[in-house]
């Protein structure tokens, strides 16, 4: 018995020692986040909600007057899905690119040409009358924008792991509110010359009726690219890092200039959780090009048949009550259920979610869309608030899972590429099994729920590959 005291004795002395470190850890308060900075980066991440989500009011209504459907409303879904996804599909082509320059030359030349790209872009959709510029101007912002990525690795230079969960929920509550505003902006402004005829008696805003909330989102990215420009610090430095991490962590920090190759970034850890963000992402947008096509369509048809204005309102209720819980319950959510726990909640909500769907075309059938309706809608709105926890956890993940602070552009370069190949899918995927259940009846025209519910039911197992708090930090060779 004494030669086994005195061999656990060591052994025991190590585990007092390791408590005690985790104790002081755990005591120690948050460092101070850099407010400017960080107030800078979520205006610019501010700015691509309401350039994305102004369009979603009216781009049915815009697809069904330029003739492309031939009259045929059913056809509707097949154009608006694809114009939401062309966005996606060249920013997937390039996002990599844009985060991997920005390991070479800085973060904030990549994010003014993305928030400048951002502006023209707008511009030319609120002056296309053909669907070929529409695709035109929605792929010259794709192809400009790296800024996702971007921001989020500079967010992971300017915090530590004592304020992490506090910088990274800034990131959902900017989106929230910016994805409260695009609608509001798309829904209230378009077609000006028809709501306000003595102030927009131009005969321009007849020609382009949609031109005034394009020109509002341009005006805000605009803004931002002079804000950036004259506050914004840059986090990359020739030789060494800016940023909360590079005292705390600068250890796994190589000092010289050359980010590491691809091949070292791309371990496990990074693998698991950006397959985990294509996940999130793939089934996100599909529900999101969803709505606003389910709300639009008539109720014969399968939708609910509400005009321009009000699936803006509703939009944009969605992201105002999005950023104030988000603001008031994601770092609450984290330290209480841990990340892996608040991600898999969040998943867990895209199946009543999508379930919802045609209980309301159903009961607005036979009754109208009266307030059981409304009611059914607001409980939709919740699920999505609280859905919306998975990707300040998922982000936290992949930046538990960068080995090197030099590789941070690489790593969300990946995460962000991978989601936009997702979102590329994903409204083309949905709208198309929209109009496909209704031109072939499939299950009573409600075949795209049954296929989006098994898929979501079978994607959430992927979740579990997560770590039950955060991924060990390690230093990995180049």
């Amino acid at each position: 018995m004494n030669e086994v005291s005195e061999e656990t004795r060591p052994l025991l002395s190590d585990v007092r020692e390791g408590r005690q470190d985790r104790d002081a850890k755990e005591k120690r308060k948050p460092t101070p986040l850099p407010k400017l900075q960080i107030g800078i980066l979520m205006l610019l991440h501010l700015a691509e909600p309401i350039t994305s989500n102004c369009i979603f009011p009216f781009i049915n209504q815009l697809v069904s007057e330029l003739d492309i459907t031939g009259g045929d409303q059913k056809k509707v879904g097949y154009y608006a899905g694809l114009i939401e996804s062309i966005f996606f599909a060249t920013e997937a082509m390039f996002v990599f690119q844009w985060s991997r320059l920005s390991d070479h030359i800085g973060r904030k030349p990549v994010l003014l040409v993305g928030v400048g790209g951002l502006a023209i872009s707008m511009v030319c959709f609120g002056l296309s009358k053909t669907f070929l510029t529409l695709v035109i101007s929605r792929s010259l912002v794709g192809m400009l924008n790296g800024n996702t990525g971007v921001m989020k690795s500079m967010m992971g230079e300017l915090t530590d792991s004592t304020n992490i969960a506090q910088g990274f929920a800034y990131i959902p509550v900017s989106w929230a509110t910016g994805a409260t505003i695009g609608p509001l902006i798309g829904g209230q402004l378009a077609k000006p010359h028809d709501r306000w005829p003595r102030v927009f008696s131009h005969p321009f805003w007849i020609k382009y009726p949609y031109f005034l909330p394009c020109g509002v989102a341009a005006a805000f990215s605009a803004l931002c690219f002079v804000i950036t420009a004259l506050y914004l610090k840059e986090t990359v430095r020739r030789g060494r890092r800016s940023g909360a991490t590079s005292s705390e962590e600068g250890s796994c920090d190589n000092q010289d200039d050359a980010p590491p190759s691809l091949r070292s970034v791309l371990t496990r850890p990074v693998l698991v959780s950006v397959a985990n963000y294509g996940v999130l992402a793939l089934i996100e947008i599909a529900f999101l090009a969803l709505l606003p096509l389910f709300l639009s369509t008539p109720i014969a048809l399968g939708g609910l048949g509400l005009s321009p204005p009000t699936i803006g309102l509703i939009l944009g209720c969605l992201g105002l009550l999005d950023g104030i819980f988000q603001a008031l319950f994601f770092a609450k959510a984290i330290d209480v259920l841990g990340p892996k726990r608040t991600f898999q909640l969040g998943l867990s909500t895209f199946v009543p979610m999508y379930a919802l769907f045609p209980v309301m075309n159903l009961y607005a059938k036979a009754h109208g869309v009266d307030w059981v309706v409304w009611g059914l809608v607001s409980v939709q709105l919740a699920l999505m608030v609280v859905m919306d926890l998975a990707f300040g956890a998922i982000f936290i993940f992949i930046r538990s899972s960068v080995s090197s602070n030099r590789s941070l552009g690489a790593v969300n370069g990946t995460a962000q590429f991978v989601a936009s190949v997702m979102r590329a899918l994903g409204p083309a995927a949905s709208t198309s099994l929209f109009a496909t259940s209704l031109e072939r009846n499939w299950m009573g025209g409600y075949g795209v729920y049954v296929i989006l519910i098994l898929t979501a039911f079978t994607l959430f197992f992927v979740s579990t590959s997560l770590p039950l708090n955060l991924w060990p930090r390690r230093c990995t060779a180049r």
